[in-house]
């Protein structure tokens, strides 16, 4: 802990390999998620191509899709446009892309430049609201990191292009997991809408629905909104107060059996579903769960038993790994260290679900931060068997921490190729232990 300080001391304003890139990163990969929208950066030509690996490809191997990278539509400013503007230039960009690039809506990212600089985008953006759907997010890289970006485009999502429209019984809003800070996002979304239909909810996931357009117009319908994670707060607060609707908030995703039924007991209970039906989903998925956990019996019970461990990852990834490594799979956990720099008003809720809500004498150390050196220095300190992290922690668990067995599970991922792989829900939790106990028992 002293070097940690003394790091502190001679580097207080650096910070190695953070865990996330600007606003304009998560704007731009929130609506890459939303399928069939065109994103037009207003930007230096350098901004969202650096997305590329900055985010898509740190989010587990994968392409930013078809309309992003080198594909999307960009202002690339330049010395000239901080001088005389960029007001023009983007007008072009916008009519270009309107006549190249059939899309269902076009979402105008503007970057630091712009902003610092002055341009009236939100006029430029007004001039083609007769010729398509189109809004604006104003994404500074300096207001903040990716999180927030994904919080600032559901704000021009709700002040640009939402509309009352009657709400519909027993459907939902799933708003807090973040397009590719969330490594799994797309097949927990899956995961958490088919868990919901089997009670008769339909969830509206918004990212990675193939009718994203659609899906973004359905949210004012949604008799609730559920929130898996801090970032999700302020999109639903900022719904209820334009369409009341009211929201709840969840610490994480649901891992594992236990926490799966717990999910759907409240979703059940908010939305007076009959507890017969409710019942009858949690009695067959417990019973195909917990059946299928015997198969890997002799890992868990003969080679890890009550293994010591840490966590490394943002607060909604860090709560769900540790409650069902814990509270399922009987492991003791040393360290927690949380990674997307919540705000000060959230630490100590997560703190208290990190370590209150386990069932376990003992209670993780939780510490909050980004640097990835200072991370390496605070895991020295432990001694764990297995570490669920990020890659920037591979190397330290596998060389410098005892051979610790080491999984991903948060961003950035380089070392595993993620499409719909998912942890969520009742067989969610197979996978995870699937995926680590391999490490060990493969070589059997």
């Amino acid at each position: 802990m002293a070097a940690v300080k003394e790091e502190a001391q001679l580097f207080p304003e650096i910070i190695e390999a953070p865990r996330y890139s600007c606003a304009m990163g998560g704007a731009y990969s929130a609506a890459l998620a939303t399928f069939g929208s065109v994103p037009i950066l207003h930007s230096g030509g350098g901004c969202g191509f650096a997305q590329n690996f900055g985010q898509s490809f740190a989010s587990g191997l994968n392409s930013p899709g078809p309309v992003g990278g080198a594909s999307t539509p960009c202002s690339t400013l330049v010395e000239e446009h901080v001088i005389f503007g960029g007001e023009d230039k983007l007008r072009k960009l916008i009519d270009s892309t309107l006549n190249l690039m059939p899309g269902d809506l076009y979402t105008v990212i503007s970057a630091c430049v712009p902003n610092l600089i002055g341009d009236d985008v939100d006029s430029v953006v007004s001039e083609f609201k007769d010729r398509a759907s189109i809004i604006h997010v104003k994404t500074a890289g300096f207001a903040g990191n990716s999180y927030k970006g994904y919080e600032l485009y559901f704000d021009a999502v709700i002040d640009q292009l939402l509309q009352k429209q009657p709400v519909k019984n027993r459907t939902v809003n799933i708003l807090g997991v973040v397009p590719t800070q969330n490594l799994f996002w797309k097949g927990d979304l899956r995961n958490i809408k088919e868990h919901l239909n089997k009670i008769g909810v339909e969830a509206n996931i918004i990212f990675g629905d193939l009718n994203g357009f659609d899906a973004l117009n359905r949210i004012p319908a949604a008799e609730l909104n559920l929130v898996f994670s801090i970032w999700g707060i302020n999109p639903a607060k900022k719904l209820e107060e334009r369409f009341g609707t009211p929201y709840h908030i969840f610490p994480s995703l649901p891992i594992g059996p236990k926490d799966s039924t717990a999910f759907l007991q409240t979703v059940g209970h908010k939305l007076d579903i009959d507890d017969a039906v409710i019942t009858k989903v949690i009695t067959a998925e417990e019973k195909d769960a917990y059946r299928f956990t015997e198969y890997i019996g002799n890992v868990l019970v003969v080679a890890i038993p009550h293994a010591y461990y840490a966590v490394v990852a943002d607060s909604s990834t860090a709560i769900a790994i540790t409650q069902y490594a814990t509270n399922e799979l009987g492991f003791n956990p040393e360290v927690v260290i949380v990674t997307d720099d919540p705000p000060e008003e959230y630490r100590d809720t997560i703190t208290h679900n990190l370590t209150e809500n386990l069932e376990s004498v003992l209670k993780p150390n939780v510490v909050f931060e980004v640097d990835s050196h200072k991370i390496r220095l605070l895991l020295r300190n432990y001694t764990v068997q297995v570490v669920f992290a990020s890659s920037l922690e591979r190397y330290i668990s596998e060389k410098e921490l005892g051979g610790a067995l080491f999984l991903g599970v948060a961003f950035p991922a380089y070392d595993r190729l993620i499409v719909d792989r998912s942890y969520v829900g009742y067989r969610g939790g197979l996978n995870l232990m699937e995926d680590l106990m391999v490490k060990y028992g493969g070589p059997l």
